[in-house]
């Protein structure tokens, strides 16, 4: 396919923001137009965690999805190579990047009952590890005691479970590279780190996947809806016949439709789910 999102500039965000002190804590911020509140997609780019890659690619991504009416926080996140990157550090700070909605909140219209996490391979995997949060416990160093609420998750070729990504060595062993080791050398973090683990998430989840994805086999993906569907989680599997890796990030592709219905559906479910329960709040009231 044409990879034209890599070296192909995307326009400029509404405003950079940094959501922490180091150099690659910040966060592209794009508005649609309109007053809003807009519903939120955060946006998680891929890149094996790695410091090579970063969130610039996914620029074209976040422009496509906030013309259709999201406002998109575009997050970077330090990765593998630099200080502070890897476990604990990359996971922290999608964390962070994730809750610093509550302070852009005050002076954008963001409406924060209706925000998404959406991400691309690593970023797949971060997606729902934000989702998966709630499920982490105490003890863990991962551990949050307020994480701001999700409302769902779309792993588009996302790793979401880092044991089996160890086992499948991919990219020449990266998930050991994140975690510092393998399951048998540190069960705690492949336990806290990985949204496969951590199931049931009780939040919907998409996961769409080419079926002939070359850099992070559709297995993943495949396993992990049987399992989340097998404790009861709302999780819904895409397999897209023919496609490899990056077709599901480019807005010129024909799988990008399939994104969007995908997105615009789980933030509609969202409004209904939030209508109908401010409705029965009301009659409740009215009843008592």
């Amino acid at each position: 396919m044409d990879l034209w999102i890599f070296n192909t500039p995307a326009a400029p965000p509404t405003a950079r923001l940094p959501y922490g002190p180091e150099p690659d804590q910040f966060g592209d911020l794009r508005l649609p137009g309109g007053e809003g509140p807009f519903p939120v997609a955060i946006v998680i780019h891929g890149g094996f965690w790695r410091a090579r890659f970063n969130l610039e690619f996914m620029g074209h991504f976040a422009q496509a999805l906030t013309d259709q009416g999201f406002a998109t926080w575009s997050i970077e996140y330090r990765r593998i190579g630099q200080p502070g990157g890897g476990y604990p550090g990359t996971l922290l700070d999608a964390g962070l990047a994730a809750d610093y909605l509550r302070t852009l909140a005050a002076d954008y219209p963001l409406d924060l009952q209706r925000v998404l996490t959406i991400g691309h391979s690593a970023g797949g995997h971060l997606a729902c590890w934000l989702a998966a949060r709630p499920q982490i416990p105490a003890t863990d160093p991962l551990y949050n005691p307020d994480p701001l609420p999700l409302q769902g998750a779309i792993s588009l070729a996302g790793v979401t479970n880092l044991r089996r990504g160890f086992e499948l060595n991919l990219s020449e062993g990266v998930v050991g590279e994140l975690l510092g080791g393998g399951p048998d050398q540190y069960p705690e973090r492949y336990y806290g780190a990985s949204p496969s683990e951590l199931l049931p998430l009780g939040v919907p989840q998409v996961l769409i996947h080419g079926e002939k994805d070359t850099t992070v086999p559709y297995i993943i993906s495949q396993e992990y809806f049987e399992k989340a569907d097998l404790l009861g989680d709302p999780v819904k599997l895409v397999g897209l016949p023919g496609a490899d890796h990056f077709e599901v990030i480019d807005p010129k592709a024909k799988e990008w439709a399939v994104i969007v219905e995908n997105a615009l559906a789980l933030s509609r479910s969202i409004k209904t789910a939030r209508s109908e329960a401010n409705f029965n709040e009301g009659q409740g009231t009215r009843e008592s």
